[in-house]
């Protein structure tokens, strides 16, 4: 073995200390350059998914507020077509002097035509209004030929015993109440009961009078429903929810309207015209 001079020894191991270490063990690997590469992969396709998600809620936005606004048209066209008609009808059927409340024949159209439409009525010719803004001493009840504009009867009507005397400002749905219930309601079959001929109805608007059935709410004709009594005790007499009409007309109204009509009660409620399921369902 060839031996080096003790001062060239140290020179060659001196040299190979300052020789590079990428030259001696080749090039290390970064354990940080991977990681690096996949965050920014992950980064990278995050932002690219949220950018993608927005994109999308935003189609899903503009398309919402397109079928937002045709329908505030279309509500607002209905509403146009409605008040001409009720215009017309009021007109021609010299309705000035009856005491019928315009906003009372608008909203009965409202919900008439809405009704219609959704084919719970099983005849559209006869559209019903009562009209409890006005005093039991009126004649407040409108039965209205529809297609010809005719006005067919205007009757007496009474209110429910715990709804009020001679105005009628409380009412509820409830069974027990004694209370009439506004809204929409679609007649049904007569029959013969305690009261006489009478007329089943069921009510439409949920949450105002869709217990009418369970109340056992009817129209039907009573004796205390009359000028008679209203002259001599200077109010109409009370039911127990029913809209009671003259017993001497029950006869003849009730087969007009029974078998699938549209039958209204009207009052100014806010809360009642806000939160029909007919006029804004």
């Amino acid at each position: 073995m060839k031996s080096y001079p003790t001062s060239v020894g140290k020179l060659l191991c001196a040299t190979l200390f300052l020789i590079p270490s990428t030259l001696v063990e080749g090039k290390k690997e970064n354990p940080n350059e991977n990681y690096s590469h996949s965050v920014f992969f992950t980064v990278y396709n995050m932002t690219a998914s949220n950018a993608a998600t927005s994109k999308a809620a935003a189609k899903k936005a503009a398309a919402a507020r397109v079928v937002a606004a045709a329908k505030a048209a279309a509500r607002k066209a209905e509403l146009k077509m409605i008040t001409l008609e009720a215009v017309g009808m009021f007109n021609d059927m010299q309705l000035e002097d009856s005491g019928l409340n315009r906003n009372a024949l608008e909203t009965a159209l409202l919900g008439y035509h809405r009704l219609l439409r959704k084919g719970l009525l099983q005849r559209t010719d006869v559209l019903s209004i009562c009209d409890f803004s006005q005093p039991s001493s009126s004649k407040r009840m409108y039965v209205i030929d529809v297609r010809n504009r005719k006005l067919l009867y205007r009757s007496y009507v009474a209110h429910g015993i715990s709804s009020g005397s001679e105005f009628a400002n409380s009412f509820s749905n409830q069974p027990e109440s004694y209370k009439s219930s506004l809204g929409f309601y679609v007649t049904r079959n007569t029959y013969y009961g305690s009261n006489g001929y009478s007329l089943r109805i069921d009510g439409v608007d949920r949450g105002f009078n869709n217990m009418a059935s369970a109340r056992n709410i009817v129209i039907h004709g009573a004796p205390y429903v009359s000028e008679r009594i209203l002259h001599k005790y200077g109010v109409m007499g009370t039911t127990f929810g029913c809209p009671a009409i003259p017993s001497e007309l029950s006869n003849e109204i009730i087969p007009v309207l029974k078998n699938g009509t549209c039958f209204f009660i009207y009052y100014p409620s806010k809360k009642y015209l806000n939160g029909s399921s007919v006029l804004n369902g």
